[in-house]
């Protein structure tokens, strides 16, 4: 049998919009998909932010962490302390050192203050400082942050 031009132009069509409908997505998702320089400038920035070295009376340090959500690319740093303290000396321990490194209470949007929620412009974008605990002896201090403007707290 023979081809006729119709028939080739139909294949050229077909493998066409295969490669359009399957090849770029799959390039993209190799090439483009989860956590890149940004993010891990953006986790660096995080890590070092002086309030993740605070360390409270009584505390001793059990492991410090950041982290890069591949699906969302929101980025985590934090450091985890073993505690035995009061969750509300924890807390005013943190608001001040928080305080004198620059975070500010985060507003609602009436206005009222989040009571563990600190924020601060770092890499270019907000970034929210969380304290958690102590729960089961682990007190958790953590900043996440992403480059789509998201509102953690």
């Amino acid at each position: 049998m023979r081809r006729t031009g119709a028939g080739a132009l139909a294949t050229a069509v077909v493998a066409v919009a295969g490669l359009v409908l399957v090849g770029l997505p799959a390039v993209y998702f190799l090439a483009g998909y989860g956590c890149g320089e940004e993010e891990d400038r953006l986790a660096g920035a995080m890590a070092a932010e002086t309030v993740l070295s605070a360390v409270p009376e009584g505390a001793d340090r059990a492991s410090r962490y950041q982290e890069c959500d591949e699906d969302d690319l929101f980025v985590t740093a934090g450091a985890r302390y073993e505690y035995g303290g009061s969750p509300k000396a924890a807390l005013r321990y943190y608001r001040e050192a928080a305080r004198a490194d620059g975070w500010r209470p985060r507003t609602t949007a009436g206005d009222e203050t989040a009571p563990v929620c600190l924020t601060k412009p770092v890499d270019g974008t907000t970034a929210y400082l969380s304290v958690e605990g102590p729960e089961k002896g682990l007190l958790d201090v953590e900043i996440v942050a992403d480059r789509a403007g998201s509102k953690w707290c």
